[in-house]
Order: structure tokens, then sequence, then C-alpha cells
């Protein structure tokens, strides 16, 4: 589970004090211009020019929902034929007042594969990390075809990553969010014998998860030190990523959309660093993931849920 903000943020000023530099500020770059916002919450009536949601904390947002915008619920549907009662996650313009995204009922399902039972609906059991725990999804029949295309490995062992929905209690698996790597999750391939960390940028590809707060911002990082993270299966990669700790901000950059963002280590990256793929988003990322951002910091980088991944940059914040 996420460290509590409050924890991340004393972490933080210890280290910058340690260090005799200033504290980073959480955040997007100012100089990115328009700033997208993340809302999340729960529909509570929607119409073709309007939505109200209650976000988590319970309050109620109004939100103008812009003539050309676009919205996806295990395919793409027109904004207002959104059911009420579902959990929405939206791009907003404008100081936050304008949607021109909405996912509805998204979900990510990324894990190493425990069993697979059924012959047309598949059940599929993930280990999902050592602080996520165990998850069950269904991949309907309808589905499988176009998941085996990029999951050739349907088999305990191995890894899986997949976008659905919830519904009615259940994850379903509708789109690949990679290729499969075709080794199993134990036998990650060595980083390079070049340093990586030594560069004050490091290349790679940044993903996103749902195992964050709904409306949380933050990053999970595959190099953390064991003792830190209370993590026995942190510190893998097969990039050459420095070492930091829970606290640490990272400067985040989409090189697709060319936005950045200081985001805080609130998390413990271990099942992104088993993954040593790369993002196709604007041109081919190096191999491997370098962060897993929370939804709505994914979404405020610029980087569209259902594509998964976006090509990225990351220094110290």
């Amino acid at each position: 589970m996420p460290v509590g903000f409050a924890s991340v943020e004393r972490r933080r000023a210890l280290a910058a004090a340690a260090l005799g530099r200033e504290a980073g500020v959480p955040g997007p770059d100012p100089g990115d211009g328009a700033q997208l916002t993340a809302v999340a919450g729960e529909i509570l009536d929607v119409s073709p020019h309007l939505i109200i949601i209650e976000t988590a904390d319970g309050a109620e947002e109004r939100l103008v929902i812009a003539p050309w915008a676009t919205a996806w619920r295990g395919g793409d549907i027109a904004p207002a034929d959104l059911p009420v009662g579902r959990r929405v996650m939206m791009r907003a313009l404008r100081d936050g007042r304008v949607v021109d995204r909405i996912w509805g009922d998204i979900t990510r399902m990324t894990g190493t594969i425990v069993s697979v039972e059924g012959r047309k609906d598949l059940t599929v059991e993930l280990d999902c990390g050592t602080h996520r725990g165990r998850r069950t999804i269904v991949i309907p029949y309808r589905a499988t075809g176009r998941l085996r295309v990029r999951h050739p490995q349907f088999e305990p062992g191995y890894l899986f990553d997949a976008i659905g929905v919830r519904d009615a209690g259940e994850a379903h698996a509708l789109l690949p969010a990679t290729s499969q790597p075709a080794y199993p999750a134990k036998s990650v391939p060595a980083p390079p014998p070049a340093y990586a960390g030594q560069q004050s940028r490091i290349s790679g590809t940044a993903t996103w998860a749902d195992a964050f707060d709904e409306d949380e911002r933050g990053a999970a990082y595959p190099m953390l030190e064991r003792s830190d993270a209370s993590c026995p299966d942190s510190a893998v990669s097969c990039i050459g990523l420095p070492y930091l700790s829970i606290g640490s901000l990272l400067q985040v950059k989409n090189l697709c959309s060319e936005r950045s963002a200081n985001v805080a280590i609130v998390a413990c990256g271990c099942l992104a660093g088993r993954f040593c793929d790369r993002c196709v988003e604007c041109g081919t990322s190096p191999r491997g993931r370098i962060t897993e951002l929370s939804p709505s910091s994914f979404v405020e980088l610029g980087g569209e849920l259902t594509k998964g991944c976006f090509n990225a940059q990351i220094g110290l914040g």
C-alpha cells in the first residue's frame, strides 16, 4: 500500500536537509502551458453538456463536457451514455472545469500469472506483488484472441498486463497493455554493465496502476532499498536505475506531450521493475519501466489511460 502523505512529506524534508538543498515541490512544471487536471468520482448525473460527480471526499462537482469530448467504458461511447453510479476518471482543461476525456470504470490488471481456469471466459489469478497481493480477473471470450496475440504465454510464472473495466464486482480484461515479456517473471534480464544511474536523466517507459487512492498523485519506483520499502522483491530492474527512497521526488517528463511534473515516490514498484518492455507511443522508448504512476498523475502528464504508457525521462525533482 502507498505510504501516507504526511510520511512522504517528512521523508522528503529530512532528505533535503541531509543533502543541504531545498526540498522540491510536487506538481506540474508551470512552464508547460495550459494545465491538465485529473478529476475522479462517481457519476450522479450526466447529459451531453454537463456531468455531476461525487468525489472521494464527498464533495459534489459539476463540470462542463466539451463538444469534442470523448468517453471510454470498455469501448468508445458518447459521454452522455455513461451510466449513473459508475466511477470515472476525467481529464479537465480551463482550471479543471471543462472535461475533454472520460474513462468509465477503467482498471489495470498487472501481475504474475498464478493460475488460469476456464475454456471460453477465462478466470486468471494474478500475483500483483508484495504490497498489492493477489487478484482474480476475468478475460471474456471475446477478448481472448486480442490478448493472446500480445500475451502468448497464458501460463503460471509469466507476466500479464491488461486494461479493462470493473463490472459488478469483477475486473474484466479487454485490452493488452503491453506485449508480454518472453521470460518468466523471476528471470528479469540483468541491467547493462554501464551504470545508467550516473546519468542526470534516464529514459524508459512510464505506466500507470490503479493500486493508488482514487485521487492520489504519486509514483511507484522499482529501485527502492528493500529495508526502506519493506519489500523483499524490490530493487529489480533491467535498467541501471539509482537507488531512491520513499518520499523522494521524481521529475517525470512525458516525451510525447512534453509535459513535466515533480511526483513523489509513495510506493514500491517491484512489479513494474520486472517488465523489460518498450513504449511506442511516440517513437520507441528504451527497454524498461522507470516509474509507475497513479492514474491522476499519469493523466495530468498527458497520458492516455487506455494506451497504458508513454515514453518518459526521469530525474531528481
